[in-house]
């Protein structure tokens, strides 16, 4: 059975969208729901890219369940999919610079480093035409754009990497990275809407910065 697009095909068609392919590089705490609301919408072609597995502090801010913990999280994300949607996507492992890629790319890894590797790779590729890219932290998150082959884009997104060394993570007590799972759904809703606008041909905004704890919405 294929997914029901009769409610959302004006907004996002998948026959016309057709078997174009989506990469989703991390399958975390915005990875995992981008791909699934990908899914959702019909998206055939997708791969996902992740090497971690599902511990148990994963639960509660990502699509996997206890029964998951301690499996491969491609695995237990390609279940989660399927059930969900009656198809299954490509899996991989970590992100160890392929090429080519989809389309569309979403990096959504855990690390500055990977990030600025990714757009190494996919500055100058022909076949990836927009990556959308994620940063969260426990009340606010931000959403990133840039187009290979743009310059522009480029320079603008260039400039907004930094080190790993140099991040500024909210932590807890215990000295392990805070997340919120609806700060997360809020972000993963944006960047998808990124995706829906450049499906329908629409101009794509280069950054966005939201703030939920007192809701805000700023265009960088």
């Amino acid at each position: 059975m294929s997914i029901d697009a009769s409610r959302h095909r004006s907004v996002f068609n998948p026959g016309e969208w057709g078997n174009k392919r989506v990469d989703v590089i991390g399958v975390g705490a915005t990875g995992s729901k981008v791909a699934l609301a990908l899914a959702r919408l019909g998206v055939r072609n997708l791969h996902v890219w992740d090497g971690d597995t599902v511990e148990a502090h994963n639960i509660a801010n990502q699509v996997y369940g206890l029964a998951d913990v301690g499996r491969p999280k491609v695995e237990a994300f390609a279940e989660a999919m399927d059930r969900a949607t009656g198809s299954r996507p490509t899996t991989h492992g970590f992100w160890q610079g392929e090429r080519p890629l989809g389309e569309v790319v979403f990096c959504l890894p855990d690390s500055m480093r990977v990030r600025r590797e990714v757009y190494e790779a996919l500055r100058v590729s022909t076949s990836t035409r927009l990556v959308i890219e994620t940063r969260m932290g426990a009340s606010h998150g931000q959403v990133f754009t840039y187009r290979p082959g743009d310059p522009e884009s480029l320079r603008r997104y260039e400039a907004s990497l930094f080190d790993d060394d140099d991040a500024q993570v909210e932590v807890s007590a215990c000295g392990t990275a805070i997340t919120v799972g609806p700060t997360g759904d809020a972000l993963v809703g944006f960047a998808v809407w990124q995706f829906l606008r450049y499906a329908a041909g629409k101009e794509v905004s280069p950054g966005l910065a939201i703030g939920v704890e007192e809701p805000q919405l700023v265009l960088l």
